[in-house]
């Protein structure tokens, strides 16, 4: 179990070093661990501005993973539109919304249970 979570709190870190690359807002964790009948144990959500920086996003998330630890999202959901995307990293999942679906959906709220970090960035 140690060795799990160490793998998550290293994919964490890798996953917010790629948001942070190309400026991703708001950026929070939600730790679902205590949480009954969780899909996964973490939520990353943060925000971009347009089409094109939630797929900067998205894309930055994937290399830096690929390159840092050599692993890839077991599914991604959204590109199409690059409203919301949805990266599947089976422990974490990452969420990246354009501002008003982010504002719309509110999963923050939904998952209102959960231990929540905000991240704070320097930009």
């Amino acid at each position: 179990m140690a060795k799990e979570n160490n793998n998550s709190d290293e994919l964490i870190t890798t996953i917010l070093a790629g948001i942070e690359d190309v400026k991703g807002k708001e950026i929070k964790i939600l730790d679902l661990r205590e949480i009954e009948n969780t899909v996964c144990d973490y939520f990353i959500i943060c925000e971009g501005n347009s089409n094109t920086q939630v797929n900067a996003i998205v894309s930055a998330v994937q290399k830096k993973v690929s390159k840092t630890l050599k692993d890839h999202p077991w599914h991604v959901e959204g590109s199409e539109n690059a409203e919301w995307v949805l990266m599947d990293y089976v422990n974490v999942v990452v969420h990246v919304f354009q501002k008003h679906i982010r504002q719309y959906y509110d999963i923050e709220s939904l998952w209102g249970d959960a231990k929540t970090t905000v991240i704070e960035t320097s930009y």
